[in-house]
């Protein structure tokens, strides 16, 4: 069965037969010269075929499909409002596909704040191009000149009342048309959906308690399994003492080198099985490698590569240099903290062709390190998306989509369900890595800075599957175990644990390098934003120190070395919002502010902030917090209110909170006692504001505010206190023991 023929048959839903565009040329179209013909924008270029991304079915219905997923950050919501107004139809006659490998363009990892920048604009585009092409074909069926025409949700009416409709133009499954980059996209004011408040397209079913969550799924025939985890990264199985293959329910005991797992026939039995499993296993349990309070020093002393993203030197900095300013800062390793445990269903089906149903951020990725780890040809593995818990990273899901593959391959005709226990997503999902950033300054007498250094180590923020059965946890507890691939940086400077690691802010000579270490003493991967929450903490922290040392205002020494005029706007609006001149102290309280422009091309963030601190406990509370973006043109404005305003929430988790413990004997952060996150009653009043900008790019914005809140929080307690902190999280015995340091 080809792809495309999969493809037809997926849309036959109903008795409702999906029908192919026909590459009749509109009356008004001419080819342009290939040398005159536009680049497609993002996407489209990959994959310029319309039928790629759109498809008119004969029940009226329109439907996009879409290689990136909802993770919660409403991206399905602004794909559907682009696609509606560039196609000039109802967006409720919109039907969304979304990461299924046998039907959707392969748009690789929804991450990095790339849905809008890569998807958004392929979605646009091909939504318009289509118009065109059908209003064209309009055009020639009525006899009219294609410029009087008017579509009114799919309908296409000329001057004298002749009309057709989309779906009546569709002449056959010849042929497929392709972008050709000149569709013109709709004006400002002929919008109905873009930038304009749409009501969430899954929000009904949440509310509705509809089945959209992995979780909830419960196919025909289905077995539930479970894992049974070492206790350690370096354990390995010897033996099994005992024999559970008669309790209860149980269908199937599976082991494969030192990945064990059950099948039973209800939830709790595989449950109970797994845990007398656990207690019937023998591990050999190498003690090595280092603690959450040593994992500093261990950084520093790790085999590390070199790279040198920037180096701009200043000949005048040697001879003015009137004193030089060093400092430290420390992240620990951070968890997804995903609040619904990781969760997969895997039906390995006759035809030998293995469906999983999974919350994966990289459905195609993930499909072909599974099909690596079978041992089969990546089409017989097939990945379908379905919501689950947000996490924005690399967490289980992937993990757990290989277990059920393995099990399910036991298990042929049955899909196996796995979700993940509390205690597995914890002590088993990819970390977000701990990191060191030095950072240094040569300043003049005036406190102006000449030369500017920062230093970062970190292990890697990369370990998604990438195709290779080496990524997966399962992958390497086999009986002949796939090797974790060598970890990379990414494919270039600023991309991963260095990602901000370049400061905007011109300095007559800035230098910055990473020691990237490729050991791990933590499993380690993405987390939302990857380096660049740590190194914008580390960055924003010393330049208001060094403004503090000049005796200037923190804004006003920020805007001394920042030009980018969208850069000056953000941060001058934040600051009045929060009222930053008219400011009083006030006992126990301070201001901070931080910015940041995401990766240096996505959304501009600053944050301001005011806290409050205890000074006998150390504990701190944030009373508010101002803040202003430019994210380019804006889609739906919710969505991105929700992405920069969740982002603040994870930040103040993550610096206020957040810090895995782990030893030699494994991690012992398993449940929310020993790893607490941020709670409802701690959150404080947030004040967003988006600058407009119509017509300009889409930068991306889930991940631009955790870096400049994190900052601005660690600047007003400097504010508060007096007393910097360089090591996260800002937990009250620390905050405590500084202030009597």
């Amino acid at each position: 069965m080809t792809l495309e023929t999969t493809r037809r048959d997926l849309l036959k839903t109903g008795g409702s037969l999906a029908i192919a565009f026909s590459l009749a040329t509109p009356a008004f179209a001419e080819d342009a010269p290939a040398s005159s013909k536009p680049v497609l924008p993002g996407d489209l270029k990959t994959y310029p075929k319309l039928s790629s991304w759109l498809r008119l079915e004969a029940d009226g219905k329109v439907r996009l499909l879409v290689g990136k997923v909802e993770l919660g950050q409403g991206i399905l919501t602004a794909y559907a409002q682009l696609a509606a107004d560039e196609l000039d139809i109802d967006i409720k006659r919109l039907v969304i596909t979304s990461g299924d490998t046998r039907v959707v363009p392969d748009e690789g990892v929804t991450a990095g704040s790339m849905s809008m920048t890569y998807g958004g604009v392929a979605v646009r585009q091909a939504a318009a191009e289509l118009r065109q092409h059908l209003v064209g074909l309009a055009a020639a069926k009525l006899g009219a000149d294609a410029a009087t025409l008017k579509v009114t949700d799919g309908a296409i009416t000329g001057a004298n009342g002749a009309h057709t409709t989309y779906w009546d133009l569709i002449s056959g499954d010849t042929a497929e048309l392709e972008a050709t980059g000149l569709a013109k996209q709709k004006a400002p004011d002929a919008r109905r959906y873009i930038g304009k408040p749409v009501q969430r397209i899954d929000i009904p079913s949440m509310a509705t308690g509809s089945l959209i969550y992995i979780q909830d799924l419960r196919p025909e025939g289905m077995l539930h399994g479970r894992i049974v985890r070492p206790p350690s990264y370096t354990a390995r199985l010897t033996s099994i003492e005992g024999d559970v293959s008669k309790m209860p329910g149980v269908v199937k005991i599976v082991r494969d080198g030192s990945f064990l797992g059950v099948i039973a026939e209800r939830e709790e039995q595989a449950i109970d099985a797994a845990e007398a499993l656990r207690r019937a296993a023998r591990w050999s349990a190498p003690q090595d490698g280092p603690t959450q309070d040593t994992v500093f020093d261990w950084l520093k002393k790790q085999p590390a590569k070199d790279i040198v993203i920037k180096d701009t030197a200043n000949p005048a900095a040697a001879a003015n240099t009137a004193a030089t300013i060093e400092a430290e800062f420390r992240r620990p390793y951070h968890m997804h903290g995903t609040i619904g445990p990781s969760t997969a269903i895997a039906t390995l089906g006759d035809d030998g062709v293995m469906l999983i149903q999974t919350h994966s951020q990289s459905v195609f990725e993930t499909a072909a390190a599974i099909a690596d780890m079978l041992g089969v040809p990546v089409a017989k593995v097939q990945c379908e998306h379905k919501q689950g818990a947000g996490c924005y990273g690399h967490n289980g899901a992937d993990d757990v989509a290989a277990d059920a593959a393995l099990l399910a391959r036991a298990m042929p005709g049955r899909p196996i369900r796995i979700q993940w226990s509390r205690h597995d997503e914890h002590k088993w999902e990819p970390y977000g890595s701990a990191m060191i950033i030095r950072t240094k300054a040569a300043v003049d007498a005036k406190g102006d800075v000449l030369d500017w250094d920062v230093t970062i180590w970190s292990t890697s923020h990369g370990t998604r599957p990438g195709k290779k059965a080496g990524n997966l946890l399962a992958g390497q507890m086999l009986e002949k175990p796939f090797a974790l691939p060598t970890p990379v940086n990414g494919g270039a400077p600023n991309y991963a644990a260095d990602r901000n690691g370049i400061a905007l802010y011109e300095f007559p000579g800035q230098h910055v390098r990473t020691h990237f270490v490729t050991n791990f003493a933590a499993r380690a991967s993405s987390t939302r934003g990857l380096g660049a929450y740590a190194n914008v903490f580390a960055i924003e922290s010393f330049i208001d120190d060094l403004a503090r040392r000049a005796n200037a205002d923190p804004l006003e020494y920020r805007l001394r070395y920042l030009k980018d005029p969208r850069a000056r706007e953000v941060l001058q609006k934040t600051a009045d919002m929060f009222g930053w001149s008219k400011w009083k102290a006030g006992p126990g309280r301070g201001r901070g502010i931080a910015f940041a422009r995401y990766k240096n091309l996505a959304t501009y963030t600053a944050v301001a902030m005011e806290v409050e601190v205890d000074r006998a406990s150390g504990a701190i509370r944030v009373l508010r917090i101002s803040s202003a973006s430019d994210a380019g043109e804006i889609v739906s404005h919710d969505g991105v209110r929700n992405q920069l305003e969740g982002g603040m929430i994870q930040s103040m988790s993550w610096t206020l909170k957040e810090a895995v413990r782990f030893d030699p004997n494994g991690v012992r952060s398993e449940d929310w006692v020993s790893y607490p996150i941020l709670t409802f009653s701690e959150i404080p009043p947030i004040d967003t504001a988006l600058i407009e900008r119509p017509g300009a790019p889409f930068l991306g914005a889930g991940e631009a505010s955790q870096g400049p809140t994190g900052a601005a929080l660690g600047n007003a307690v400097r504010d508060a206190t007096g007393v910097r902190f360089h090591e996260m999280p800002l937990i009250p015995s620390r905050i405590k023991a500084g202030l009597q340091a």
